[in-house]
C-alpha cells in the first residue's frame, strides 16, 4: 500500500527536536505506527511492539534489562500495554540530553496519558492523531495554513482545485481510516463491523471494564443518531436502554477511545444566558455513517441527515487542521436562551472568528445574522465565514466570507 503523507509529520519531528520523548495517541487504525515507522526509515532506531506477547512480558517483568537489550533511540508501539516502561524511560531521559530518544505510540486513553504525563513530566510531548483528512487523501500540501484572510484563501484555492459535492460526500461516507480508502461498499461494511468487534468491544471490556457489551453496541448506534446535536444523556441512554449516568460514562469512554469529541459551548461573562450543554460529534464520519446504516454515498447525500453529517465533517476537518498546526486555538459553538446559534467560534490570538456551516452552494446574508451576538464579548471580532458547497471564494459582506468547504 502506498504511504500517504500525514500533516502531523511536521509537528511530530519539530517536537522530537525539542523533547526527549514524543508519544502519538489516537483511535485504533488511524495510522500512528505507519507514520512513525515511515519517519524512522533510514535512521538507526530500534522498533518494538507491545502487541508481541513475548516482548510485552519482557518489558513488564524487567524494564531495565529490556532497554539494555533494545537501547534508544527506539520506537515503541502500543506502549500502553506495558506502562511499567515509563519509570525506566524517565531514568534514561535524565541520563542524556539527547532529544527524540523515545518515540511512542498508544491508543488514546486518559489512563495512558495520565500515567505517561505523571512519569515523564517535562520530558514527554503528547500529540493526537486523527484519521485521514480530505486534504491528506488528495495529497495536497498547501503553501499556507487555513486562515480567515481572503488573500490567503485565494492562494490556497490554487492548490485545492474545485469544490464538488460528490467528492465531499464520498469523503464523508467513506471516512479517513487508511485501510478503507480503496474498499468497495461491501468490503467497507465488513471492515467497520470487524473494527467494532475486534478493537472497540475488546477495548471496552479489557480497558474499561464494560460488561454490558450488547448495550454498548446499541449505545454506539445511538451516538451516531445524535451526532451534531446538543447532548442529552438521558435521551441518549434511553435510546440504548441504559441510564443517563451510564450514558455519560460511556461517552467519556468513547472520547478516550478517540471515537467521539464534544464541542463545548462558548462561554463569556459578558454574554448572559448561554447554553452550557456540549454538542456531540464523531472523529470519523465514515464510522458514523456505518453505524447509522448509510450504505452508499448517494443515499447519505440525499438523506434527511446529510446536513448534520456535513457539519460534523467540516468541524472534524478543522479540528484536525488546528491539532496539527502551529497556533493554539479554542473551538466552540454559540447558543443562547433566545436560540441564536453560531455553528463554530474559532478563537485565535484573542480574536473571535464566527463560522456558519451550510450544505448549500448559495448562502445568503441571513446565514450570518447571528454573528452580531458576539459583539458583546470582550474580544476582538475578526472575519467570519460561511463554509459551504459554493464553488466560489468571495465576500458575503464586509465581515464574512463565503468559503468552499474543500479549502479547509
Amino acid at each position: 500500500m502506498t504511504y500517504i503523507k500525514r500533516d502531523l509529520e511536521r509537528k511530530f519531528l519539530h517536537m522530537s527536536d525539542a523533547f526527549k520523548a514524543v508519544m502519538v495517541v489516537g483511535a485504533r487504525q488511524v495510522g500512528k505506527s505507519t507514520m512513525l515507522k515511515h519517519l524512522a526509515e533510514g535512521e538507526k532506531r530500534t522498533y518494538v511492539t507491545m502487541d508481541d506477547n513475548r516482548l510485552r512480558a519482557f518489558a513488564q517483568s524487567d524494564p531495565k534489562l529490556f532497554f539494555e537489550t533494545y537501547p534508544p533511540p527506539i520506537l515503541i508501539d502500543e506502549v500502553q500495554k506495558a506502562p511499567e516502561l515509563f519509570e525506566e524511560i524517565k531514568l534514561l531521559c535524565d541520563k542524556s540530553e539527547e532529544r527524540g530518544r523515545f518515540w511512542l505510540t498508544g491508543s488514546q486513553s486518559k489512563k495512558l496519558i495520565k500515567k505517561a504525563g505523571d512519569s515523564l513530566a517535562g520530558r514527554l510531548c503528547i500529540l493526537k492523531m486523527y484519521s485521514l483528512s480530505a486534504k491528506e487523501k488528495r495529497g495536497i500540501e498547501p503553501a499556507a495554513d487555513f486562515s480567515f484572510s481572503l488573500a490567503d484563501l485565494a492562494a490556497r484555492q490554487k492548490a485545492f482545485g474545485e469544490n464538488h459535492i460528490l467528492d465531499t460526500f464520498e469523503n464523508i461516507w467513506r471516512g479517513g481510516l487508511p485501510d478503507v480508502q480503496n474498499m468497495d461498499g461491501e468490503q467497507l461494511g465488513e471492515y467497520f463491523n470487524s473494527y467494532v468487534e475486534t478493537y472497540l468491544m475488546r477495548d471496552a471490556v479489557d480497558d474499561y471494564g464494560i460488561a454490558d457489551t450488547e448495550g454498548f453496541r446499541k449505545f454506539l448506534r445511538a451516538c451516531a443518531a445524535f451526532a451534531g446535536q446538543l447532548i442529552n444523556y438521558n435521551d441518549l441512554g434511553a435510546s440504548a436502554g441504559v441510564s443517563g449516568v451510564t450514558a455519560k460514562e460511556w461517552v467519556r469512554v468513547l472520547q478516550s477511545m478517540g471515537i467521539l469529541f464534544l464541542l463545548e459551548p462558548y462561554a463569556a461573562n459578558e454574554l448572559k444566558r448561554l447554553t452550557k450543554t456540549p454538542k456531540l460529534y464523531f472523529c470519523d464520519t465514515g464510522f458514523c455513517a456505518y453505524l447509522s446504516a448509510w450504505t452508499t454515498r448517494d443515499v447519505l447525500m440525499n438523506g434527511a441527515a446529510s446536513g448534520h453529517y456535513y457539519e460534523n465533517y467540516v468541524i472534524a476537518e478543522l479540528v484536525r487542521h488546528y491539532a496539527y498546526g502551529k497556533n493554539k486555538v479554542n473551538l466552540n459553538f454559540y447558543r443562547d436562551s433566545a436560540m441564536r446559534e453560531i455553528d463554530l467560534v474559532v478563537e485565535e490570538n484573542g480574536v473571535l472568528h464566527p463560522v456558519e456551516i451550510k450544505k448549500t452552494s448559495a448562502p445568503d446574508k441571513n446565514s450570518v445574522k447571528s454573528f452580531s451576538v458576539l459583539s458583546g464579548a470582550a474580544r476582538k471580532i475578526g472575519m467570519g465565514a460561511v463554509i459551504c458547497m459554493s464553488d466560489l471564494l468571495m465576500p458575503l459582506n464586509d465581515s464574512a466570507l463565503i468559503v468552499p468547504s474543500h479549502l479547509i
